[in-house]
């Protein structure tokens, strides 16, 4: 089987948890000889192909449109106007963005259906204008190659699955990750739900990565049930080592890793960490990760007075998420909303006791991981102190965390993502 998949990201370049894992993904599938020809929008040429084919749509010459595509890609211009599509931008940066594309005259949309298109990959001013050109990409890759099913995921590549689908006829699976309502909450912007649902809409089956999200497509976007299967991620092992660190510090160190943003909910970790120092001093807490609500989680911490037990490392990647793990005494992971989260597993495979909110995705395949509503900040402070300063409890947390996350391997979830494709390829294939 070969399938055509679509990502925005692809390790060892990412941002976040999607990268990680489409790589996982698309290494189950091998073992499952499914052949992948994975495009993304700016290939470095470090990618690890051991498992995929990478095509950089960088170098990918566009040489025709799609029937209909030019006039939605109108329709999306008029909106895009003042829309904030940058998620890993702070206010302030966004608007020296936008300000500055806007003088310069890069913030209008030039559509081009020949040539070649140098795409940033990354999330941009003209982030939408990268999506259009991707799905235009999209297209003649598809038209290029021989395939069997095609993979989009997350929205900034459902356009290119739907291009890549007008072009071949071949069914279209889209992977929903996250949905605007996971990263704005009931404050969504509608041009990206309007793309997400026209990807969930013109695909032959949908996967989400939880029943949390599932439901949300169901009910938000008005998706048929029986089109939404639910696959759970994984965590991956092969790469994975033990990494040996000198603790720098005495004290037990707690940690959250993730972006500082809404989503993550920060501001709960914070509060209460502020809780848990007023009775067990020896500890200090690390804040790994970037996001608009970092100058505001800074400032908070100094007002609470607890900046000399709270650190901010900045974004973490590869071998420093390891050696943050490998320091840290628990792991917190307060997600306002979260459809899986890829972390919690991480932190359980390397030792660490891991706290994680009810209202995560996770939560429905873990058991021994310790969970609290995001919004309970005594419950949260509580579950910390407890994991601080009873080492029995500790102890227990890390034997059976290991065991469980010891099953939830990627194998498994690609042979479900498989059976997707099967179910949508026609039966004469």
């Amino acid at each position: 089987m070969k399938v055509l998949m679509f990502g925005w990201e692809f390790p060892p370049h990412i941002s976040g948890g999607l990268g990680t894992a489409c790589y996982g993904l698309t290494k189950g599938l091998a073992k499952q000889n499914v052949d992948v020809l994975f495009v993304m929008p700016r290939a470095s040429g470090d990618e690890d192909q051991s498992a995929v084919r990478i095509v950089n749509a960088s170098a990918v010459e566009m040489g025709f449109g799609i029937s209909g595509f030019e006039e939605f890609w109108k329709r999306i211009d008029f909106v895009e106007i003042g829309s904030n599509l940058i998620p890993y931008l702070s206010p302030e940066e966004y608007e020296k963005a936008v300000t500055g594309a806007v003088k310069t005259g890069e913030r209008s949309m030039h559509i081009s259906y020949r040539n070649k298109y140098t795409f940033s990959g990354k999330y941009g001013s003209n982030l939408l204008e990268e999506v259009a050109h991707y799905a235009l990409a999209g297209a003649s890759v598809a038209a290029q190659n021989t395939f069997d099913v095609i993979h989009a995921h997350d929205w900034l590549t459902y356009p290119a699955g739907i291009a890549a689908k007008k072009t071949s006829g071949k069914p279209l699976v889209i992977h929903v990750h996250a949905t605007e309502f996971d990263r704005s909450g009931e404050n969504i912007n509608r041009l990206v739900y309007d793309i997400e649902r026209m990807g969930m809409m013109a695909a032959d089956s949908v996967i989400t990565v939880s029943h949390l999200t599932r439901n949300i497509v169901i009910s938000k976007y008005g998706i048929a049930p029986e089109k939404v299967i639910t696959v759970h991620n994984a965590v991956e092992f092969d790469s994975y080592s033990a990494v040996n660190e000198r603790r720098g510090v005495s004290e037990k160190v707690v940690t959250f890793l993730g972006r500082v943003t809404f989503q993550k909910g920060p501001e709960y970790f914070i509060e209460a960490a502020a809780k848990v120092l007023k009775s067990f001093r020896n500890v200090r807490f690390v804040m790994a990760g970037s996001g608009d609500m970092l100058h505001r989680s800074i400032r908070r911490v100094a007002k609470l007075g607890i900046a000399t037990h709270f650190h901010f490392t900045g974004f973490l990647q590869g071998v420093d998420v390891q050696r943050m793990f490998a320091h840290s005494d628990v792991y917190v992971m307060p997600s306002v909303s979260e459809p899986f989260g890829i972390s919690p597993l991480e932190a359980m495979r390397s030792e660490v006791p891991t706290i994680i909110s009810k209202q995560s995705g996770v939560a429905e395949v873990l058991k021994y991981a310790i969970k609290v509503d995001f919004w309970d900040v005594n419950a949260l402070a509580d579950a910390i102190y407890g994991l601080l300063a009873y080492p029995a409890l500790s102890k227990m947390a890390i034997r059976c965390g290991l065991d469980e996350v010891n099953a939830l391997k990627w194998d498994n979830a690609a042979q479900k993502v498989k059976n997707v494709y099967d179910s949508v390829i026609p039966k004469d294939k």
